[in-house]
């Protein structure tokens, strides 16, 4: 059987499909030549990550497809109920990248606080004539120790997240109608851990005492944060999204930066992506990066392992 692996896949996954017997392809094929593609190699299983889209042309015109695997958590990008109407399994790898999406989230959050989104923009222009002045500009940093972190959304990659928010002393509180109660257990290196119990309050709540929100939600029909959100948060709060985009409205996004109402935005997914709008990207106080939130070597190894472990189960 030949799995197509069109966004890539860890040669630790294709070592483990390989020892099964599958036959792993890593082409990776453009969506327009995809169906003639699958259909000429006669294609039993299709592996993507956000790129490549599985919609109901695809499935409907590939007959030999008897998998589509999402390496990864949100599968906005699979017709996923149509799929499985016709028989095809559909997998995901959803605990994965919960710590590689959680360790960017504090990459975000740690170079807004010491302003190093704007400084290794500014440094290369401006380090060698304006040392001084830049050093004066960026002399007025935060500890994120003591502070609180709102968490909306407490599945996986929100606790992950809490883990180390409560590792470096922060507080921790959540907003998740799904989940009222969670309990986080935070392992150390010697084997030792403490539990830490939580109980969801509302998104009101939460906006309203964070210092700094993160959000770790599905794709959403409506906007997550909002004007109106933005308008309950503190003065000079902060706010992260490597979730998807569309949760966060970005223009009220920007409103509320150019009003001094948030002090920086961390930015891993856009509404327009893959070409974010102009203003997100030129916004002196937003930390970007694209889209990068499961793209450790340590993730899609997992990734890779947790995929061909259900491939085999399944089709085996």
């Amino acid at each position: 059987m030949k799995i197509l692996a069109n966004d890539g896949i860890s040669q630790s996954g294709i070592d483990a499909l390989e020892t099964s017997g599958f036959e792993v392809l890593t082409t990776t094929v453009a969506q327009e030549q995809l169906i003639p593609f699958i259909n000429e190699h006669k294609i039993t299983g299709l592996l993507v990550r956000s790129a490549t889209k599985v919609r109901k042309d695809l499935i409907d015109a590939c007959s030999s497809l008897k998998l589509i695997g999402r390496g990864g958590v949100g599968m906005d990008n699979i017709d996923v109920a149509y799929a499985k109407e016709k028989g095809l399994h559909v997998i995901n790898t959803p605990a994965a990248s919960s710590e590689s999406v959680a360790e960017l989230v504090f990459a975000h959050l740690f170079g807004g606080v010491r302003f190093l989104y704007d400084a290794n923009r500014n440094m290369p222009l401006d380090g060698d004539s304006k040392f001084k002045d830049l050093k004066k500009s960026y002399a007025n940093g935060t500890e994120l120790r003591g502070k609180t972190l709102g968490i909306i959304g407490f599945g996986r990659i929100g606790q992950a997240t809490a883990k180390i928010a409560l590792g470096i002393g922060m507080t921790v509180i959540y907003s998740d109608p799904f989940m009222e109660e969670a309990t986080v257990t935070l392992p150390f290196f010697d084997g030792q851990s403490i539990k830490f119990n939580f109980k969801t309050i509302s998104k009101e709540a939460l906006l309203k005492q964070a210092d700094f929100v993160t959000v770790h939600v599905p794709a959403q029909k409506e906007y997550v944060i909002g004007k109106a959100e933005f308008a309950l948060m503190k003065e000079g709060a902060a706010l992260i999204n490597a979730a998807r985009g569309g949760v966060v409205d970005e223009v009220a996004l920007i409103n509320a930066l150019e009003n001094h109402k948030l002090s920086f935005a961390g930015l891993d997914v856009f509404e327009s992506e893959p070409t974010p709008e102009i203003k997100i990207l030129m916004h002196p106080s937003i930390s970007l990066t694209p889209h990068i939130g499961a793209a450790t070597g340590e993730a899609q190894d997992r990734i890779g392992i947790e995929l061909a472990n259900q491939i085999i189960a399944l089709l085996k």
